[in-house]
């Protein structure tokens, strides 16, 4: 009779399978990654912004995966505390010399949330805290490459960086580009600090590849003084490479990993390794922001709740009602001295609203798998949330009650909230805009409205269209960017209809307000919306100076033939007017 298995050895197998799962989930992330390589290569635009959003799958089906195992060979949901207690110390120990100890830790922690109760999401079982360092992980290739412009000059240095990437495509003119990069180099710190003789340039390994650009970010170490910088590498209108520009600001910097882009595809042996150089240069961006823009999006959210749950102990205000109108999907709800928002879909919507519980979910899950463009706000998306319920204003309280009793369960002193959104807070664009009519910011409010339809226009050419375009659905970053972040209305473009009203029959219908024309769910019919937009005399001289054609079926009907013919537009994530062919002439080669 075959010996039964102690709970050591149980516990030894559990540790085995959770690694092996994690281990099978990160191979097949980097290998989508590292292909973003060859695909900006050979100019594949549609066929990566397919592979973004296939990754984004990738972890939510290695834990299921992974569940289902434990289920099946340990009959995992019967197992002792001592059983479990026991197989996080033996992960822990197969974590030596990992190259993504806190990846797997997060894994581990998603496994046995989908088998135990909530009551054991404590640091006995899971990993609340990580237990792993990540700092001096050994990289092969190593995280940045180094060069030292005093033994190889300047110029063949920067030329250097760009050839070690390896692109098989040459470059345009790399001679030009190098000019050029000199100087944006002395026109942004007024001389060149490659004349100290202990300059070293550290370059990260890996270019980032989103949408048609491959950027470069690195720093020039001068002593105690960094230099941090980006450069775009873009393909011209023949194919070839060229350098479109150098960003030395690091807050520009940080606007390339704003959470309302796409995430990068980035080729890496030891993600915390990259991390901490990025935190290097962007110091104020938090570590759950980058792992997320990293395509590690559950290592954010781990890092994000860590975060949140520290502010906790070290603040005492409480989450109340969001200021702004009151949606009719979403209860929105914030904390003053946190600047995020939280959202809760409603058990009931308004009466207007057409839509249903599992359809506002996949239209948030569609706005992580799109190309966002700078343009929407991305959300993290939590279950089974728990927060200390003193910590509610009794006004909140009584509103999550009232509009959301399914979501909502007690638990000692804690209130838990079974299905969250949190997103970065932003001052809404209807009341940015009252505001600055308000103190006689005429200035304030054109470029508002002017920055509003760009963001209309730049989703259209993105293959979005927001539905519901009330000026309240819309935020003013700090940064003052219009950014898009309703979504239980969105569209694909393509799926609509885009119509011109028809002419009356009769004066008899022209004035008797009611439709004379049939109208189906995604007909659009532009015309209308300067009936809800125009809304001052101010708005409509602003928006008609910019934006006049957006009330015309034809742009829209014309953005769609391009999507349609496989068109992938240019966006850039730093202002036009910093490109090379701009500040020094030439033409934009795109």
């Amino acid at each position: 009779m075959p010996a039964v298995p102690t709970d050591d050895l149980i516990a030894e197998a559990i540790a085995s399978v959770l690694v092996d799962g994690f281990n099978k989930h990160y191979r097949l992330f980097h290998e989508s990654s590292a292909l973003a390589k060859s695909r900006f290569d050979q100019a594949r635009w549609q066929e990566g912004q397919q592979a973004v959003r296939a990754r984004i799958q990738f972890y939510d089906d290695r834990v299921r995966e992974t569940t289902e195992q434990l289920h099946r060979e340990f009959n995992a949901d019967s197992l002792s505390d001592a059983v479990w207690q026991h197989a996080k110390l033996q992960f822990i120990g197969l974590l030596t010399n990992h190259k993504q100890p806190e990846l797997a830790e997060t894994f581990f922690n998603s496994v046995f949330c989908q088998i135990l109760h909530r009551t054991y999401f404590h640091n006995d079982f899971i990993f609340v805290r990580p237990a792993v360092s990540t700092e001096y992980i050994d990289s092969d290739p190593p995280t940045y490459r180094c060069y030292y412009p005093n033994t190889a000059g300047f110029r063949a240095s920067i030329r250097q960086v760009f050839v070690d990437f390896g692109w098989v495509r040459e470059f345009e003119d790399m001679d030009r580009d190098v000019e050029f990069v000199l100087r944006g180099v002395e026109s942004h710190l007024g001389t060149i600090p490659a004349r100290e003789a202990n300059l070293q340039i550290q370059v990260l390994n890996s270019a980032f590849y989103r949408n048609k650009g491959a950027y470069v970010i690195g720093k020039a170490v001068n002593g105690a003084t960094e230099y941090p910088f980006m450069v775009p590498v873009l393909h011209s209108a023949d194919g070839k490479l060229f350098l479109d520009t150098i960003i030395l600001d690091a807050s520009r910097i940080s606007v390339l990993f704003s959470l309302s882009r796409a995430y990068f595809m980035v080729d890496m042996d030891v993600p915390s390794g990259y991390v901490q150089f990025l935190r290097s240069i962007m110091p104020n961006k938090p570590r759950s922001e980058l792992y997320t823009m990293l395509g590690l999006g559950k290592q954010g959210k781990t890092m994000f709740f860590r975060d949140l749950i520290f502010h906790l102990h070290h603040s005492a205000d409480q989450f109340i009602i969001a200021p702004g109108i009151r949606g009719l999907v979403m209860l929105v709800f914030t904390l003053p001295s946190y600047p995020y928002v939280f959202k809760v879909i409603k058990d009931v919507f308004g009466s207007s609203k057409e839509v249903d519980h599992d359809t506002v979910r996949r239209k948030y899950q569609l706005v992580k798998q799109v190309d966002r463009v700078g343009r929407m706000a991305d959300t993290l998306e939590f279950s089974k949330v728990a927060l200390p319920r003193a910590r509610f204003s009794p006004e909140l309280i009584d509103e999550l009650y009232r509009e959301v009793p399914s979501l909502m369960e007690e638990d000692g002193d804690d209130l838990v909230i079974k299905h969250l959104y949190i997103e970065r807070r932003m001052e809404p664009l209807n009341m940015y805009l009252e505001k600055a009519a308000r103190t006689g910011r005429d200035d304030l409010v054109e470029e508002a409205v002017r920055e509003y339809g760009n963001a209309i226009r730049e989703l259209a050419i993105a293959n979005i269209f927001p539905g519901d375009l009330l000026w309240k659905n819309f935020g003013v970053t700090r940064y003052g960017r219009v950014v898009f972040y309703d979504y239980d209305e969105i569209e694909y473009m393509t799926d609509c209809n885009f119509r011109r009203i028809p002419p009356a029959p009769n004066f008899e219908a022209e004035m008797s307000g009611e439709v004379w024309y049939s109208v189906s769910r995604l007909d659009i019919f532009p015309e209308e919306f300067a009936t809800f937009l125009l809304v001052s005399d101010r708005i409509r001289d602003a928006f008609m100076r910019y934006h006049p054609d957006l009330f015309d079926a034809a742009f829209w009907q014309r953005t769609q033939e391009q999507i349609r013919e496989g068109a992938v537009q240019d966006f850039f994530p730093y202002p036009e007017a910093q490109r090379f062919c701009n500040l020094f002439g030439g033409g934009c080669p795109v």
